[in-house]
C-alpha cells in the first residue's frame, strides 16, 4: 500500500470510529455527547493526533459528520465544532514532541481550550447562558474527556508500542 493511500485509510478509519462512538454513546447515553455539559468519550481520539497526522483530517471528517448527520446538533456546530477539532488536532499534532516527564501536557489541554472557546462562543449564541459559562462547561468536559479515556489511550498506544499502527 502506498503512503497516500495508507493516510487516506488511516484518516477514513478514525472518522468512521468517531462517528460511530459518538452514535453509540448518544444511544446510550441520551444528550451525552451534545450541548454544553458533555463527555464525548470520542473525543479521546484526539490523541492520536500525537501518533499520525491522519487523524487531523479523520478527526475533523468524523466530527463534522456527526454534527451535520446529528438532528440535535445545532447548526453552527458543523462549522465551529469541526474548526475546533481541525486546530486542536493540527496543535496536538505540532506539540506531541513537547512533554513533561513524558506526557504531552500542552497538547492534550488544546481540545478543551479550541472547543471550550468556539463551541462555547456557539453556545451562547445559540442558548444563551454568557460565553465564559458555555465555554467553561465544554473545556470541563474536554478535560475531564482527555484527562481520562485520553490519557488511558495516549498510556496505552505509547507503552505497548502500539503507535506501529501508523507507519
Amino acid at each position: 500500500m502506498t503512503k497516500k493511500s495508507r493516510f487516506i485509510t488511516h484518516a477514513a478509519l478514525i472518522a468512521a470510529l468517531y462517528v460511530t462512538l459518538t452514535y453509540l454513546q448518544n444511544m446510550l447515553i441520551p444528550d451525552s455527547a451534545t450541548w454544553a455539559i458533555q463527555f464525548r468519550a470520542s473525543e479521546a481520539l484526539c490523541v492520536l493526533a500525537l501518533f499520525t497526522p491522519a487523524a487531523i483530517p479523520g478527526l475533523s471528517i468524523g466530527c463534522f459528520l456527526f454534527n451535520l448527520s446529528y438532528s440535535a446538533a445545532l447548526p453552527l456546530d458543523t462549522v465551529l465544532g469541526t474548526a475546533a477539532t481541525v486546530l486542536a488536532t493540527l496543535g496536538m499534532y505540532h506539540c506531541r514532541n513537547l512533554t513533561v516527564k513524558g506526557y504531552p501536557l500542552l497538547a492534550m489541554l488544546l481540545p478543551a481550550l479550541f472547543n471550550g472557546i468556539l463551541v462555547g462562543l456557539e453556545l451562547a449564541v445559540y442558548i444563551g447562558g454568557g460565553f465564559w459559562l458555555n465555554a467553561l462547561y465544554v473545556a470541563v468536559g474536554e478535560l475531564a474527556v482527555l484527562a481520562t479515556l485520553g490519557s488511558v489511550l495516549f498510556y496505552a498506544l505509547n507503552t505497548r508500542k502500539l503507535q506501529n499502527l501508523f507507519d
